[in-house]
């Protein structure tokens, strides 16, 4: 394996260096300052295991480094990652050297001293650190560590993570155990993206699990990030927030709760871990920022650094807090949170429109259906007012810009998408995270892991979907991507959506169908595969009767009840008024003569004679 990689260190060459004498010329042997990554697997002596992880082992070892005029020896530590298949060897190993490259430089990281290859198993070597912030937690009582030293080691971590954010790198494994402490106590991360380096990387065996992180750590979209994803930087925004909550209150995160738990608090019911009382307001608001389920809503971790450094000054030995009066992101009622909107900076020359409301399933009127900034009045938080120009009107408009979206080549962030040329790996509906001056697009789509990144020109608007909208398969799928119900005859049933994801996959419940196992009260649904439904779209008055039962299950019932109620009542009153005129009809059908009611009067007056009076003459 060693033989097939492509980390050469460059060959060493000879010159002669002039000093001034031309027949005394030194001879110098020069070499290339250029580090690199490999490392003879014969230079590292494996001594201890010292823990072991999700995603591998780590050792104590000796590294033994000789030159012409040294030998060094000097301990390091071994992450030993678990295996991977042969024909995925090369790819890991190109993926860890870029990742070299990228630390190199990056004070909030671990020292990386090379990679190499150890009984058939891929290495990373890197200086080896006495303990970690999880080895202090664990040592102190209550485990738990001071406000001050919480913030100060807060603000080390998210710088780092910041510069390899910046550098497009996900770390995905952030927890206390991994936050180590050098020298001078300052906080480096000791995983700098190992999960996210192995992200399309299969495991050797299927009956191995691979998980995006540690379970109690992870956020919603990292249990299922082709499904319910993709991740993005915003994802480390939950695990920081995580291991921050851990730092304040000594509990890690579900404590107690078995994984199978967790990822039913987290993904399906859409718990929170608690976060402890008497924090600074920004402070506070900013962990809640951290576990919206939706990532678009949650802080950058420039926003978190910025949050802990305003008020870093504020914190007390004692662990109290002194106010310094600072501008919260507060929540909005409309369906964005202050967070999702701070990320959408605004530039004079920009082309803006009114912010669509996200659940919206009527055209809105717009306040500004197409401008262009001609002015700015933001602060340094992203957030104040603009002037915009609109067509036919001299004066331009002062705005906030909370209201504004800004629109390029056509689109704008949130907006609906579909691929021009389909993917048969992926669906070809997504929802638009991004778009640059430039063109350049990330979009979320179902069955990528990780955002989709091209150009607008790819691109194409497409049907938008909503909660609350009904939705049903098109009846040209035979195969969906997810299950999906049938009615009777085998058609597909119509269910209503309940959440949209971030990569545009839909949340569907079934309010028209009895269901008494938790397991089936909601589906998922490719947005590619589906059609909207609603009475203006049923031709008939039997598929709108159908339609009126998807909206709940009681809907048949109570219909039929009523229908039986009405028909019995209709037959009570029916049955009265055939009874009366029967008895009408019997009475009126008896007729007595005159004289017939003279002689009977007669006979009544006159009782004693005993004789009828036909009889009585003879």
């Amino acid at each position: 394996m060693a033989g097939k990689l492509s980390f050469v260190q460059p060959d060493p060459f000879e010159y002669e260096l002039f000093d001034g004498d031309p027949d005394h010329l030194v001879t110098v042997v020069a070499t290339s300052n250029q580090r690199t990554p490999w490392i003879d697997p014969a230079m590292v002596k494996l001594r201890h295991r010292i823990g072991r992880g999700a995603f591998g082992e780590t050792w104590l070892a000796t590294n033994h480094r000789s030159t012409v005029d040294y030998d060094d020896y000097h301990e390091v530590a071994v992450k030993m990652l678990h295996p991977v298949k042969d024909d995925h060897m090369k790819v890991l190993l190109e993926k860890l050297g870029d990742l070299f490259s990228k630390c190199e430089g990056v004070e909030g990281a671990c020292l990386l001293h090379g990679i190499s290859v150890i009984s058939g198993k891929i290495c990373i070597i890197m200086k080896f650190y006495e303990g970690s912030i999880g080895d202090k937690m664990a040592r102190l009582k209550g485990g738990k560590l001071s406000l001050s030293n919480v913030f100060r080691y807060v603000i080390d971590l998210a710088q780092g993570i910041s510069e390899l954010h910046s550098k497009g790198n996900l770390v995905l494994n952030l927890r206390p155990f991994n936050f180590l402490l050098n020298e001078s106590n300052q906080a480096v991360l000791g995983d700098v993206g190992i999960p996210y380096l192995l992200l399309g990387i299969p495991l050797p065996s299927s009956n191995l699990v691979r998980r995006l992180g540690v379970p109690n750590y992870m956020a919603p979209e990292q249990w299922q990030p082709e499904v319910r994803g993709p991740i993005s930087f915003e994802t480390d925004s939950w695990g920081f927030a995580c291991s921050i909550v851990e730092m304040l209150t000594g509990v890690q995160p579900w404590s107690g709760r078995s994984v199978e738990e967790i990822y039913d608090a987290v993904v399906k019911k859409q718990e929170k871990p608690r976060i402890p009382s008497g924090l600074p307001p920004p402070v506070e608001n900013v962990l809640h920022g951290c576990f919206e389920y939706d990532f678009r809503c949650r802080p950058l971790m420039t926003d978190i650094l910025r949050v802990f450094k305003s008020w870093q000054n504020a914190i007390n030995i004692d662990g109290g807090w002194t106010d310094i009066g600072s501008r919260m992101i507060v929540e909005r009622t409309d369906g964005y949170t202050g967070r999702f909107l701070s990320k959408d900076d605004l530039q004079v020359g920009d082309m803006v429109r009114s912010r669509k409301l996200p659940n919206s399933r009527k055209p809105e009127i717009m306040d500004i259906p197409e401008g262009t900034v001609v002015g700015l009045e933001c602060d340094s938080e992203r957030d104040g007012f603009v002037m915009v120009r609109l067509h036919g009107i001299h004066d331009p408009l002062r705005v906030h810009v909370s209201s504004l979206e800004r629109v390029t080549f056509g689109l704008a962030a949130g907006d609906w998408v579909r691929l021009k040329e389909e993917d048969k790996r992926h669906s070809p509906v997504g929802i638009l995270h991004s778009i640059h001056r430039n063109g350049s697009v990330a979009v979320g789509f179902i069955g990528l892991e990780t955002l989709w990144n091209g150009k607008s020109s790819e691109l194409q608007m497409a049907e938008s979907y909503h909660v609350g909208q009904f939705v049903r398969l098109k009846a040209n799928v035979l195969s969906p991507r997810f299950e999906w119900p049938r009615k009777g005859g085998g058609v597909w049933a119509t269910g209503r959506i309940c959440w949209v994801l971030p990569n545009g996959c839909l949340m569907v419940k079934f309010p028209g169908r009895l269901s008494f196992r938790e397991q089936f009260s909601s589906f998922l649904a490719d947005p590619a595969e589906v059609e909207m439904v609603s009475f203006s779209t049923c031709p008939d008055i039997v598929e709108i009767y159908e339609h009126l039962e998807d909206f709940h299950w009681a809907v048949r019932p109570l219909l039929i009840a009523l229908g039986l109620f009405t028909a019995m009542k209709v037959g009570l009153s029916v049955g009265r008024k055939i009874g009366g005129s029967e008895v009408k009809e019997e009475k009126s059908s008896v007729k007595i003569p005159n004289g017939a009611q003279h002689i009977d009067h007669k006979i009544a007056s006159n009782p004693a004679s005993g004789k009828h009076p036909f009889w009585g003459k003879g």
